[in-house]
């Protein structure tokens, strides 16, 4: 999976609380706590590199003295954590998400100083292993079967560079690009490790690629427009199958995935027999329920996705990017304008009731 890391697992620990004074009622101080803190340009990565024991321990409470009999908090340890992150237990339940940079976490408690009610005795801070699931939040997510064509896509529509070959798997690690309108307006885009039938029950990267859509806000589902075979042993899929599958494999990783706005993307308009191909696929999109009895039924999805656009571009030529890129620009903002309208409802009626 190359040098990104989505997932890092760790020991945190709360400080140990101060010892009591029992001959004057002196209180310790309370161990210090574990926080993780969101912030931009942070990576898990940068994480590891920096703590590579992986263990966090806040600081131990103050005795209690003649001098101070109520001790002094011990220091907090705080760790800058990416943004999009997921806080699991070691058994895999979720406890917490940092989603905005400057959300806190309390990962650790310290423990109580010494007092009349531990019987002057300090207790130990609380301790537990941790994982941090990075999952990529990005306006748009690319989702497609490996050589669709979505890192030229990307390379085209933003400035990332991605690695760019003619074999399946170029893509073995999320990237994320930028496209700049000339108002200055930026909208982020993930390029995903390409999917493969059965993702959603983890086969090849499954899982690693499939939590990173459930953050970003509309899916670009990349398509060849003469068809896709991973490799001579497996079967040869139309472009409309390629829909299929794809919409099949996010609804059985996470329905919720389909209510999501999505375009769609047919890539390859330079190939022979391109203009022919896309007819067919215009007509199967139109009325699917005509041609479904011409596939397999374990391919069929039980809802298909709505597409607010289908668009054929050439990452080859550069035919239709400028379009695409407009494409996009108009969804976001659709959406953007919805949600800002249904505030605008909720305020109202908030409003209201209080009058």
């Amino acid at each position: 999976y190359g040098n990104f890391i989505d997932d890092l697992r760790l020991y945190v620990r709360g400080g140990t609380g101060g010892m009591g004074y029992p001959r004057l009622g002196g209180e310790g101080g309370r161990g210090g706590d574990v926080w993780f803190v969101a912030q931009e340009r942070t990576t898990l990565k940068s994480v590891r590199d920096r703590y590579p024991q992986k263990r966090f321990v806040a600081g131990t409470g103050a005795n209690s003295s003649v001098k101070a009999l109520k001790g002094d908090k011990g220091k907090d340890c705080e760790v800058h954590v990416p943004l999009g992150i997921s806080i699991l237990c070691d058994d895999g339940k979720q406890i917490g998400e940092l989603n905005a940079a400057g959300e806190r976490f309390l990962a650790a408690r310290g423990g109580l100083g010494g007092s009349l009610v531990t019987n002057f005795v300090p207790c130990k801070g609380q301790r537990r292993i941790v994982h941090l699931d990075l999952k990529l939040i990005a306006d748009v997510g690319l989702v497609g079967f490996p050589n669709a064509g979505k890192s030229s896509l990307l390379s085209k529509i933003s400035h990332a560079k991605p690695e760019i070959a003619n074999y399946a798997f170029t893509t073995v690690q999320p990237e994320l690009g930028k496209i700049m309108y000339a108002d200055y307006k930026q909208i982020l885009v993930a390029d995903l490790p390409g999917l493969i039938e059965g993702a959603h029950a983890n086969k090849g990267m499954g899982h690693k690629f499939l939590k990173h859509i459930e953050r970003t806000k509309q899916l670009l589902l990349v398509v060849d427009v003469s068809g896709f075979q991973l490799s001579f042993k497996t079967p040869f899929r139309t472009a409309f199958e390629t829909v299929l599958l794809l919409t099949k494999e996010l609804e059985l990783y996470k329905e919720e995935l389909l209510t999501k706005p999505a375009l769609l993307v047919i890539n390859k308009m330079d190939l022979p027999c391109s203009k022919n191909n896309l007819d067919d696929l215009t007509k199967q999109l139109q009325n699917p329920q005509d041609f479904l009895h011409l596939i397999q039924e374990e391919m069929i999805p039980a809802n298909t996705l709505e597409f607010k656009d289908i668009i054929p571009v050439s990452t080859y030529t550069g035919e239709g990017i400028e379009e695409l890129k407009t494409r996009i620009r108009k969804s976001i903002d659709e959406e953007a304008e919805q949600e800002n309208e249904e505030y605008r409802k909720k305020k109202l009626l908030l409003l209201q009731a209080s009058e």
